[in-house]
């Protein structure tokens, strides 16, 4: 189940996701080329940010179970392996996978950030 339908309410994540944009669409974008692989992301894909930020909360949560800030949960493993599998497609440096992880961590905690001001 996502992250984004259990623990947000639509409004304000759109609001939030929205006022992200501004700042952060390039990071967006960069995002959205490697998870959507060959997809044209403005035309194929509705709601797009929204998968571009649910991906980048899951980074967040799996980056607190790979420090120990969370416990394990039994998806963990498979979740860390996906989303360090479609980081790391056509890459040539863990420099490049990291960039991506720090982007998405980025992203993530910003959003937060900007929904809970508009609470």
């Amino acid at each position: 189940m996502s992250i984004l339908t259990t623990d947000y309410d639509g409004a304000q994540m759109t609001q939030a996701i929205e006022m992200l944009l501004v700042d952060r669409k390039n990071e967006f974008r960069e995002l959205a080329e490697i998870l959507f692989w060959n997809i044209p992301v403005s035309i194929e894909v509705p709601n797009w940010e929204r998968f571009v930020i649910n991906f980048s909360l899951d980074v967040e949560k799996e980056f607190h179970v790979w420090s120990g800030k969370s416990t394990i949960l039994p998806n963990s493993d498979l979740k860390s392996l996906t989303i360090l599998r479609q980081l790391s497609r056509n890459k040539t440096s863990m420099i490049q996978m990291t960039h991506l992880l720090n982007i998405a961590f980025d992203l993530a905690q910003e959003f937060k950030i900007i929904y809970r001001r508009l609470k």
